[in-house]
């Protein structure tokens, strides 16, 4: 049996179908289909079928993943080490959302380059519910991310820092459109925004339906700098994390906009699945994390 045969299982639950694992690795999707074929025909078992466009496992696979997760981890243990001591080499897989990575990880990521060059850091910006589905269905190592709710007892889960909120326009925004406290009000504002289903969004959307707050209309953008940059250029408003927008606020190019919500915060929190294998590289990971939030 080949080992790469169960990685492109892996890959293939992660990316949905043959033609996207196919692209991901770098091979001819005709290789994608011949390893199935063989690893089925070695297990006696069919692993995926086919439904839409998509491949999902079948009852047979869903029970062989936790075997094939804990080959490859053994398998990725075994690389780590030479001559008898563990080195920081293979893979480390991290997700986390646009606005932690652009503002608060830099130097996580710049430290932890420089204390293991070996390791290939591959990093994924998704947003918080699907970096918790990514690690539940183990396809990364570290999950960073606001806090949605409950993992499985299986996953440690431990806070970061909590982060405040902010709603910002421009200095030269509507003195009249500026009041977001009293109820029942219909404005002729623009609310830019990225992710509809990032967690300070729907924190957001549901102070304006308590308030029966109507807004114009929506513009949707992913990018938080060109959020920023639509603010400061008078195109509408925005909800979000207060350390994004701290330098424009301190400069006087964005302003803030009182509101009543109550929840005006967001806790971000690392995560990682306790039951499997924690390489070095891991543990320096989560070391940095730690001692840069203290």
């Amino acid at each position: 049996m080949e080992l790469k045969y169960l990685a492109t299982v892996k890959k293939i639950i992660e990316t949905g179908n043959y033609q996207n694992a196919a692209r991901a690795l770098n091979y001819a999707q005709s290789t994608i289909t011949f390893q199935m074929k063989q690893l089925e025909s070695e297990l006696g078992i069919q692993i995926f079928e086919k439904n839409g466009n998509k491949m999902e496992l079948t009852q047979a696979g869903v029970g062989i993943i936790p075997i094939i997760d804990r080959i490859l981890e053994a398998t990725e243990e075994l690389v780590c080490y030479h001559d008898g001591i563990e080195e920081m080499r293979g893979t480390l897989k991290v997700a986390l959302p646009e606005t932690l990575i652009t503002y608060q990880m830099q130097p996580i990521l710049k430290a932890f380059k420089e204390k293991a060059p070996k390791v290939k850091l591959s990093l994924q910006v998704r947003n918080c519910y699907a970096i918790q589905e990514q690690l539940v269905n183990g396809n990364i190592d570290i999950a960073i991310h606001y806090d949605v709710g409950k993992y499985p007892r299986s996953i440690s889960v431990q806070n970061i820092r909590a982060y405040p909120l902010v709603l910002v326009a421009s200095p030269i925004f509507d003195e009249e459109q500026r009041n977001f406290r009293d109820v029942a009000q219909n404005k002729s504002v623009c609310h830019i925004q990225n992710d509809p289903d990032a967690l300070y969004l729907k924190i957001f959307h549901q102070y304006l339906k308590e308030k029966d707050i109507v807004l114009e209309t929506e513009l949707e953008l992913w990018s938080i700098e060109t959020i920023k940059q639509s603010v400061m250029s008078n195109l509408g408003i925005a909800y979000l994390p207060r350390f994004t927008v701290e330098t424009e606020l301190a400069s006087g190019e964005i302003i803030e906009l009182e509101t009543e919500i109550r929840n005006n915060e967001i806790t971000a929190i690392y995560a990682y699945n306790k039951n499997k294998w924690r390489s070095s590289a891991m543990n320096l990971f989560i070391q940095l994390i730690e001692s840069m939030f203290q």
